[in-house]
């Protein structure tokens, strides 16, 4: 995290003083002050101009800050701005500009215009069409509505608004209205050429400035010609070995080895897994059923044999678990959508109980009630992580390797690559085909080194 320049730092604390803001105060408002700063240099936002103040915001709202401590960094930056709007340019010192890169770098204030301050009162349908300075509350809103709507994951609505919140500042607040085409292309093109980044990021926004813009805006793009386009790496996923897959599992707890033997054994993504309800295993069948898996579909998969007898010890903890719940009084569990609506009992049956729930109730502050949410994949990834170190294996594993493990050993097996297809849940088999890398062939005219002849 960046310091506030000595100079400006002075500056502030006197004015500080000036507006007699108490001094056990003072250094909270510094604290704001330089997270500010921060926040306008990591996502490129104009540090002088009053429209950066909602995004951070709303950055604090998803760090969990409190409405008393949002509304006193929104007092401590308002202060700033009216440290910047000094009639002597000479007396404000330095503030933050952003560069032709994109980063906030220090230069004279004399050089920056700044917008009049209001604060966070401004509402979207008084914004006048500018080319900066304007708000998109209105849109951040609709965006939120859309994605819900849509059945969209939480993490889908983080990104595309993450990467709208990065367009806002790239095109300095410019109003949504007067949004163009080549402000997108504009964007990419900077993403590419001046942030560097990989194909797959550079994809990511477009996906989502093209659901901003189709869902949101009413607007098409039209043809995208003459962006710079990313470099795309040929990908080869990482592949365990059994004796790896072993060592690592060795090193994990219950009910974290259980998990990791799911996500090889059936090949699951990390959320299917830990989204997985008691009604989702058929043990009489022996198959599993991923509910809502990526793209809202749903397949089967063979339950590995050799983990049965755990998944039913594991059924009898969440019997008991269940019990202990209900005896609790508490709420049940979190249901999707408008399913609790539609089945009023449902959350508290047990065949709709996570199959991995988590250790503690999670209180519902909307409902003012307790529930039960399912393990948090923060905690799988972190145990993956230590056993992982602790195995000193030489690759680098994350809880998604366990699934590109299952489908390269089943094409080692001589599989089909579309019952793969199928087993993984890929819309496009080309997507599958990635994994005919990581393994040899065996034909006749298998690649061999001219020193092993």
């Amino acid at each position: 995290m960046l310091n506030i320049p000595p100079a400006l730092l002075k500056q502030y604390e006197v004015f500080l003083r000036n507006k007699t803001i108490p001094i056990s105060f003072q250094g909270t408002y510094k604290k704001w002050l330089r997270y500010y700063l921060d926040f306008c240099r990591k996502y490129h936002f104009h540090p002088s101009q009053n429209a950066s103040l909602p995004p951070f915001i709303r950055k604090l709202q998803d760090k969990k800050q409190t409405n008393e401590q949002r509304e006193q960094a929104a007092k401590a930056i308002n202060l700033y701005y009216e440290l910047c709007k000094a009639k002597d340019p000479d007396s404000i010192g330095t503030v933050l500009q952003m560069n032709d890169q994109g980063y906030a770098t220090w230069n004279d204030s004399h050089q920056t215009k700044l917008h009049e301050n209001t604060g966070l009162s401004i509402k979207a349908e008084e914004a006048n069409l500018s080319l900066s300075g304007a708000s998109w509350r209105a849109e951040y809103s609709r965006l939120e509505d859309e994605i819900r709507v849509r059945h969209y994951s939480a993490k889908t609505l983080k990104t595309y608004k993450g990467w709208v919140q990065k367009f806002q500042a790239f095109t300095s607040s410019k109003s949504p209205a007067l949004l163009s085409p080549t402000d997108v292309k504009e964007f990419l093109s900077f993403l590419a050429v001046k942030r560097q980044v990989s194909a797959t990021t550079q994809n990511q926004a477009f996906n989502a400035l093209l659901f901003f813009y189709r869902h949101i805006l009413h607007k098409e793009f039209g043809t995208i010609d003459g962006v710079v386009r990313a470099k795309r790496k040929p990908y080869i996923p990482v592949v365990l070995s059994r004796e790896e897959i072993e060592g690592i599992l060795q090193y994990l707890e219950y009910p974290y080895d259980l998990v990791v033997k799911l996500l090889y054994g059936c090949g699951l993504r990390l959320f299917e897994c830990l989204g997985l309800r008691v009604h989702s295993i058929n043990f009489d069948a022996g198959i599993l059923t991923v509910h809502d898996g990526k793209g809202q579909k749903d397949r089967t998969v063979p339950l590995p044999e050799t983990i049965l007898p755990e998944m039913q010890k594991h059924l009898g903890f969440l019997k008991k678990l269940h019990q202990r719940d209900l005896d609790k009084k508490y709420a049940g569990v979190f249901l999707v959508n408008a399913l609790e609506q539609k089945y009023k009992n449902a959350s508290k049956e047990f065949i709709w109980q996570w199959f991995f729930p988590a250790k503690q109730l999670t209180y519902d502050k909307e409902a003012a009630e307790y529930r039960r949410y399912h393990l948090h994949e923060t905690l799988v990834q972190k145990a993956i992580k230590d056993a992982v170190n602790k195995s000193r294996i030489c690759k680098r594993a994350s809880a998604h390797t366990f699934r590109h493990s299952f489908a390269s050993h089943l094409l080692q097996a001589n599989y089909d690559i579309r019952t793969i297809q199928e087993l993984l849940g890929h819309s496009d088999v080309r997507t599958t085909m990635i994994y005919t890398h990581t393994v040899k062939s065996r034909t006749l005219k298998e690649a061999k080194s001219p020193l092993d002849f």
